[in-house]
């Protein structure tokens, strides 16, 4: 399945079931009134999100999400049946935009909602109310009224619907800079992995938990390069994932340093992520050196001894083999912690 995060579908929302106009008819009540009873509610169209889902690819192929009307009203006194609500599930980190078409000929948009947990459930279409049968319109001056309401008409929106994933981690590098390596070591993600450009063509998820049962969320981006912030490579098309993730860890392959200054390295895609958004270069990162199963021991010891020259925290791991992946998980869970109290604190004081 190809991975989509953009998609324009219409929606729109059962209208109410006609009211009935129907007079009693029965052989032992001369002067039977009015028995019509009220229109069933239309469905309501509701978005769910769902931790099940990771891309919007469906929306792509089925386009219209049109609840069913209510029932009309009958005689006898009966309601006509309310319609069922229709669901539609949306990957969490689902940003739904309601598409507004002018007079000439342009295109507003305004944000109304954002999935970002699971089975939070947003009323997008209201159903259209049932027509009142004729027996509410019985009066001292009119015994058998012979009208009734037609029901009311549903809601129809075009909505864009834009997925950000959410995630813990965030992944970040340069193509075959190791990442799907070292998410497919650290979970039961299987993303594809061959030592050419642009391997990772889509996010891939990882899940991770530890002895405390809390769960990691890591997300691979797929590789950026530099004027990716201008739409090259990849480009902006993921910028916007990394967006969503609460801290980065930016890996770089042993092949893309510099040896002399390894740690100007993360320079250029750092200055990719400030052009693309202020706040996304402001984010918390771990910085990883991968593939050190590549050099001899003295060439890792010269490394290492250059990027503690450079007072920079820089863990070294071979994603292939497993060294180092340990101390960078202890410290991934560290910075998530931190993360967390941080945002309980936050949310104290608000």
């Amino acid at each position: 399945m190809r991975f989509v995060d953009e998609a324009l579908i219409l929606v729109r929302s059962g209208k109410g079931g006609n009211g009935c106009a129907s007079l009693r008819r029965e052989a032992n009540v001369p002067k039977g009134g009015p028995d019509g009873g009220d229109g069933g509610k239309g469905g309501d169209v509701i978005f769910r999100g769902s931790n099940r889902l990771m891309s919007l690819y469906d929306f792509r192929l089925h386009r219209h999400y049109f609840a069913r009307n209510g029932e009309s009203g009958m005689g006898r006194d009966r309601y006509g049946k309310a319609a069922e609500d229709l669901y539609v599930d949306l990957p969490v980190g689902t940003l739904i935009y309601e598409v507004t078409e002018h007079d000439d000929g342009n295109t507003s948009e305004k944000l109304i909602a954002d999935l970002v947990n699971d089975g939070t459930e947003i009323v997008i279409c209201e159903g259209g109310k049932g027509g009142r049968g004729n027996l509410h319109f019985k009066s001292s001056t009119n015994r058998t009224p012979r009208v009734a309401e037609s029901g009311f008409p549903g809601e129809e929106k075009r909505i864009r619907l834009e997925l950000k994933i959410l995630a813990d981690v965030g992944l970040l590098g340069l193509p075959s800079a190791g990442k799907s390596t070292f998410i497919s070591k650290i979970s039961a993600a299987r993303p594809k992995i061959a030592a050419y450009p642009f391997t990772t063509l889509v996010p891939n998820l990882g899940v991770i938990e530890n002895e405390d049962f809390e769960r990691m969320v890591i997300a691979d981006i797929p590789g950026l390069i530099e004027g990716a912030s201008e739409g090259r490579g990849l480009g902006i098309q993921f910028l916007k994932h990394v967006e969503r993730n609460r801290f980065l860890v930016h890996i770089l392959a042993v092949e893309d340093l510099n040896r002399d200054a390894p740690t100007d390295g993360y320079d250029m895609l750092n200055q990719e992520l400030c052009e693309y958004s202020a706040e996304l270069g402001k984010k918390t990162q771990i910085k990883v050196i991968n593939k050190i199963d590549t050099l001899d021991e003295d060439e890792l010891a010269d490394l290492k001894e250059k990027v503690t020259a450079s007072s920079e925290k820089v863990f070294f791991i071979s994603a292939l083999t497993g060294e180092g992946v340990d101390e960078l998980l202890a410290e991934m869970w560290r910075h998530l912690s931190l993360l967390s109290e941080k945002e309980a604190a936050e949310e104290a004081e608000a």
